[in-house]
């Protein structure tokens, strides 16, 4: 009976204002939590919560979210954007921010022996290589495969699979491109133009395709393209020893520039590759100014 009169039952209206109490805490931290989820990015922002978590002015968290307001898409802003390929685009160490010029961009080297065969491919690019896939060995200055005739590949240091050997580098100083001659094309003609003469040049629908796949996001937006095949230009800054000797080698290198309106230039030629015996085959590009 003591106890009773020091501690009273609590009445019934009591017990539902510690259970509004108890809800309302919930509901709060709640929407706090929902709050500062849509500030991340995670959740849209159907209401203006400002109140209920703090402002990160920089949001540097998530610096390519639509929501921040000091990070807007830009036209060459492909941050979040899911494309194939983005090696090209990414920031390399020592260029500015934006600067992809002279970049050799994403250079593959496919291999077509006659039959299963070792081989052994050395670059001794004029520059460094930044990326690489499989990886480049230093030591041997390039890769040690064996090769199949329907072009698959098998990396030696990691026993994989592979389609082919791709590399970029960041060259030692900039090239100034010979853009004498070339080709001037709509950017919305890309596609076509790029079918028809990669066709012609000699590389397979599979190889085209791959490269077009790669280039044409690149180029469909720029009002025209100049648009040129390098040759002793592109080869002598990166030099290539295969091992065994292969009977055909077609190294084809696209260098383009943007440009507003077209201009005159005389058109390049185009000379037919004929694949013979153990064929190498290898394309990449870069952009110029």
């Amino acid at each position: 009976m003591l106890w009773k009169k020091i501690n009273p039952t609590i009445s019934p209206k009591k017990k539902n204002w510690k259970k509004i109490a108890i809800i309302s805490s919930i509901v709060v931290v709640s929407v706090i939590s929902w709050a500062g989820l849509t500030k991340a990015g995670y959740i849209p922002n159907f209401l203006n919560l400002e109140i209920l978590c703090s402002e990160n002015k920089n949001n540097s968290e998530f610096p390519n979210s639509p929501n921040n307001p000091q990070k807007r898409w830009e036209e060459d802003d492909v941050d979040g954007l899911p494309t194939k390929y983005r090696s090209h685009w990414q920031r390399r160490p020592g260029w500015e921010e934006d600067d992809v010029d002279g970049l050799p961009a994403k250079p593959v080297i496919y291999l077509y022996p006659a039959q299963k065969q070792d081989i052994k491919v050395q670059l001794n690019y004029n520059g460094k290589i930044i990326a690489d896939y499989p990886s480049y060995n230093e030591e041997l200055k390039g890769w040690s495969v064996t090769a199949y005739p329907d072009g698959k590949i098998i990396n030696h240091e990691d026993n994989q699979e592979y389609s082919y050997l791709f590399w970029e580098g960041q060259p030692s100083e900039k090239i100034d491109w010979d853009l004498s001659k070339g080709f001037i094309v709509k950017g919305e003609n890309t596609k076509e133009f790029l079918q028809k003469t990669l066709s012609q040049i000699g590389l397979t629908p599979k190889e085209y395709n791959e490269f077009i796949v790669y280039w044409f996001p690149l180029l469909q937006n720029n009002t025209y393209n100049l648009i040129h095949f390098a040759d002793e230009q592109y080869t002598d800054n990166a030099p290539l020893t295969i091992n065994p000797r292969p009977d055909s080698v077609l190294r084809v290198f696209m260098v383009y520039k943007p440009l507003e309106k077209p201009i005159n230039i005389e058109e390049q030629e185009i000379k037919p590759f004929e694949r013979s015996g153990f064929t190498v085959v290898e394309w990449g590009g870069t952009k110029t100014e």
